[in-house]
């Protein structure tokens, strides 16, 4: 008998697993995936997650793998660019953009080295139920017999299409559907000091160091051109690079190293994440459109908030019901106003005279272009730095 199943290994399971079995919890961590193994990801771990992965033990080891921090940012809209470093957290200022290889199994290994129990290539058939109360999985390895695991609570972290979240009905809310169209690859040769980011009418990309010293570059349209995006992928990919002209020369000066990677099925929202013997964490519980790259960070955080409450109802501290409804209320207060500036901001419209007007302010001000970083880093919270008489101080300070 487990105390609890966490139901897939990545960025969202493992942390969970890791911090259960921390707090001394029999975990059994289960995933269909081998590891080392891809997924596709926007990589980046804002400084919000990385305070996460240095309070875990975690960032040194991260860092160890070479991935190259990333402390500056550069944001270009056309006829306003500008560029500035986020404020820290916790004594942290970096943020990185792993490879998944990498990050999911150091992450797996974190959870291993704490006592959790992995099962790799291990899938998940069938939730056990006493009633109205999951008590348990129902997997098999790969070619092996199914097997019946027990557990007092099972944590669906398997992602937007999530196997646990769809067996037990779990309700969805807030809802937008798809917004944008990415597409992105790797590669070498692309020089890069910082994470780029740029936007343009209907149209979004960026460029981040990674490991082996490869560029991410990734390009986002709206979500109705998926079909003409894919009638001609690496066309259209680098015309919409040819629209900032020193990054097109720089990437089609390099190599690209890998296939294309790309998706038009991102929907945005929140679902119910928990009921009688289970819950829900990370994407399966909760996804927004890539453009702001919070997935890992929000998985991080999330993970944090439900062990925390798995904590308080195994261990008798609170009944579970009232400590996961707190999890669900902690998570939606630290996730909503992110969820809501970047569904604004991934409909991609074209910047109005009054978003370059603030934007130009911006450039001007070196503490207001780091705070704008630093409102997706998680280390500016959103209504600070968008509030109506923040944004009148910057563009008062710019005014002639």
């Amino acid at each position: 008998m487990h105390d609890a199943v966490v139901v897939g290994a990545r960025c969202a399971g493992s942390p969970t697993a890791m911090l259960l079995a921390r707090r001394g919890y029999r975990v059994l961590l289960v995933d269909r995936a081998t590891f080392p193994s891809d997924t596709m990801s926007t990589h980046y771990i804002h400084i919000s997650g990385t305070a996460r992965l240095a309070r875990w033990g975690l960032l040194d080891r991260l860092a160890a793998t070479g991935c190259p921090p990333i402390t500056r940012l550069s944001m270009d809209i056309g006829l306003v660019v500008f560029a500035g470093s986020p404020p820290p957290l916790a004594g942290v200022d970096r943020g990185f953009a792993p490879r998944r290889t990498v990050l999911d199994k150091m992450l797996l290994d974190a959870a291993a080295e704490a006592g959790a129990e992995v099962r790799q290539g291990f899938v998940v058939e069938e939730l056990i139920r006493d009633g109205e109360r999951i008590t348990g999985i129902r997997a098999r390895a790969r070619g092996g017999a199914a097997v019946t695991e027990r557990a007092r609570i099972v944590i669906g972290a398997d992602g937007r299409r999530s196997f646990v979240a769809r067996t037990v009905g779990a309700a969805e809310y807030e809802i937008v559907p798809p917004l944008t169209t990415y597409y992105y690859t790797y590669w070498s040769g692309v020089p890069l000091d910082r994470t780029e980011l740029y936007a343009r009418p209907g149209r979004a990309f960026f460029a981040i160091p990674t490991h082996d010293g490869l560029a991410c570059v990734m390009t986002a349209w709206t979500a109705p051109e998926f079909k003409t995006f894919r009638a001609d992928i690496e066309g259209n990919y680098l015309r919409t690079l040819d629209s900032a002209p020193s990054l097109a020369e720089r990437v089609r000066s390099g190599r690209r190293e890998e296939r294309f990677f790309g998706s038009a099925d991102l929907p945005n929202f929140f679902r119910k994440p928990y009921g009688p013997g289970w819950a829900l964490v990370g994407d399966a519980g909760f996804q927004k459109d890539p453009l702001t790259a919070q997935g890992i960070s929000d998985a991080f955080r999330d993970a944090e908030l439900l062990a925390e409450a798995v904590d308080a109802g195994l261990g008798g501290r609170r009944p579970m019901e009232d400590a996961l409804a707190d999890y669900e209320r902690r998570r939606n207060e630290a996730a909503m106003p992110l969820y809501t500036l970047t569904c604004e901001q991934a409909r991609l419209a074209a910047k109005s005279p009054k978003d370059v007007e603030l934007f130009a302010a911006i450039s001007r001000n070196q503490t207001a272009a780091d705070r704008f970083f630093g409102v997706d880093a998680g280390t500016v919270p959103v209504h600070d730095f968008f509030s109506p008489a923040n944004l009148a101080r910057i563009l008062g300070a710019a005014a002639p």
